[in-house]
């Protein structure tokens, strides 16, 4: 079959759809919603991931980790291409203390500048500051504040090991993160204690929205050979990222149920239409339009409604969610007071992706073809004296 047939038929198909305008609405309508509503949500749900990883990731400890590096290496030597900011932090372990009470503990040396600016961390102070540069100053979690009795003004001594080293604190603030990794088990000093400076140092290098972390991780490695170590928030995190994955899944299940519904949808209504008008497709049939021309005929009617309908869905979709978006984004801080992943703030800002903007559009064509089959088979397995003896 040429083109300029299927051309004509394609013409055919559309003067068809036009002249019976109310039916072609209203399975328009079908669509164009389906189409429309899950744009949203799966833009909603990549809202929803960049939420978590701001809650999470955001919190604290960057999208990537760096391990082991070597004084001579500068945070701008790992300030690349698509990479945000960089931190430079010390770990050191050892024993915290006050009176007969202990509690092994993990120290990190901050700028704590640098942490206000580029960390949310500091949105979850309960009280007093962080740490000053220069000064002996400690911020430890509500947790660790409440097993000793302590708080802020109050001091602490720690002991660092393997060194034995002992130094006294004043306890400049308390925080609750809401996460057990850092109300459990860290505190937080100032950067510029000398003997941190002799160290290997760690890194918080956060990544802007977008980028591909493996890749900037690949370019890592290669400037910056072992024993530095550069571990991603999956491998650090690996509930959330199963987390994400869900959800990620959940999303193509329901955009393939959604879909799957609206295709009998359409091709159901499509047999009405047809028995309906059975006696046009019969007439047809006796003029010698071939079987293969009448299905390109009702294949095409599917394929073009659908086609319009999607864009109409598309557009109303995009400015659904740009509208949204401008607008402050959804606040479910209310559900959330409780989870982890949502311990700064419960705003979801839903973002458009190319599989949230282009899925659901693409999966509705796909169907309108299944949908189309059943119609197209029916008149295709008739013969023209049949159809007008049954009409």
């Amino acid at each position: 079959m040429n083109a300029i047939r299927i051309g004509f038929w394609s013409r055919i198909a559309f003067f068809f759809l036009v002249r019976s305008g109310r039916a072609t609405a209203a399975l328009s309508i079908m669509v164009i919603t389906a189409v429309a509503v899950l744009i949203f949500l799966s833009a909603l749900a990549v809202g929803v991931k960049d939420a978590m990883l701001r809650n999470t990731v955001g919190l604290f400890s960057g999208h990537i980790t760096g391990y082991n590096l070597k004084n001579l290496i500068m945070t701008k030597d790992l300030k690349i291409e698509g990479v945000e900011s960089v931190l430079r932090r010390f770990y050191l372990q050892g024993v915290i203390s006050d009176r007969d009470l202990s509690l092994p503990l993990v120290v990190c040396g901050i700028d704590s500048v640098l942490e206000i600016d580029q960390t949310s961390l500091p949105q979850k102070l309960l009280e007093g500051r962080y740490p000053l540069a220069g000064q002996r100053e400690i911020l430890i979690s509500r947790t660790i504040a409440d097993v000793l009795g302590v708080h802020t003004g109050d001091t602490l001594n720690f002991t660092f090991r393997p060194e034995s080293r002992s130094l006294v604190f004043s306890v400049s603030g308390i925080f609750q993160s809401g996460m057990d990794m850092l109300d459990r088990g860290i505190a937080f000093i100032p950067l510029n204690l000398a003997f941190l400076k002799k160290k290997p140092w760690s890194a918080a290098i956060f990544i802007k929205t977008g980028i591909d972390q493996e890749h900037v991780m690949q370019i890592y490695r290669q400037r910056f050979p072992a024993p530095a170590r550069f571990d991603s928030w999956e491998v650090q995190m690996p509930d959330l990222k199963q987390l994400i994955d869900l959800e990620a899944v959940s999303m193509v299940i329901v955009i393939l149920l959604v879909f799957g519904v609206v295709a009998i949808g359409i091709a159901c209504s499509f047999v009405i239409f047809i028995i309906r008008n059975m006696r046009e497709y019969g007439i047809l049939k006796a003029m010698g339009v071939t079987t293969a021309e009448m299905s390109l005929l009702i294949v095409a009617k599917v394929v073009l409604m659908n086609i319009l309908a999607c864009a109409t869905g598309l557009l109303i979709g995009l400015i659904a969610v740009l509208a949204v978006a401008n607008l402050g984004g959804i606040d479910i801080s209310r559900f959330t007071s409780h989870n982890q992943y949502f311990s700064v703030s419960g705003v979801i800002l839903p973002r458009l992706t190319m599989f949230s903007l282009w899925a659901p559009p693409a999966t509705a064509l796909l169907f309108s073809l299944l949908a189309a089959f059943w119609p197209a088979a029916m008149v295709a397995r008739k013969k023209a004296a049949d159809i007008l003896r049954m009409v």
